[in-house]
């Protein structure tokens, strides 16, 4: 039910969740990459990159575009689905919050059409993307807060990040 969510915060291994879905923080071609992306499709095996191929050999010729969502398989993670997002790499001089809350009310919404009840996300852009972690935090609190799921949990890769997102 929207509205109801429950928002957990944990330090960990966002591969090692289970859920219904995890977010993958993907870059625009969905072929892998480093950090999260890297872990997720070493993680899951060949399904997921299989997926990709073929999104991008359909619809998504041209990669996805910041801020859309689209989903895979999970291959052999513990989840049913991946819902890979691409966020925009922090600027100082153009504001691209809208980009970076876009990311999660499209996961959101993609789980909710794929029925699921749970999702996990990563600190999105905070990676080789430069966004600012008390910023990306404060703006994936916001857009996840009136979820149309039962569960949203944020995977935090270190300490530091935990605290800015489970600040009040």
């Amino acid at each position: 039910m929207e509205g109801v969510a429950t928002i957990e915060y944990v330090v960990g291994d966002i591969t090692e969740q289970e859920v219904d879905v995890i977010v993958n923080a993907a870059n625009s071609s969905l072929l892998g990459g480093g950090g999260v992306d890297g872990a997720i499709h070493r993680k899951g095996g060949p399904d997921i990159l299989a997926e990709c191929r073929a999104l991008r050999a359909g619809h998504y010729g041209g990669g996805l575009k910041t801020g859309q969502a689209v989903a895979t398989t999970a291959g052999r993670l513990r989840a049913r689905w991946v819902v890979h997002t691409v966020g925009p790499v922090w600027s100082a001089t153009e504001d691209r919050s809208a980009l970076l809350a876009d990311c999660h009310h499209n996961a959101l919404r993609l789980a909710a059409e794929l029925g699921a009840g749970s999702i996990a996300f990563p600190a999105i852009s905070t990676g080789i993307y430069r966004w600012p972690v008390e910023d990306a935090a404060r703006i994936a609190r916001e857009a996840t807060k009136n979820a149309p799921v039962d569960l949203v949990r944020f995977v935090l890769f270190d300490q530091r990040t935990y605290e800015a997102f489970a600040r009040p």
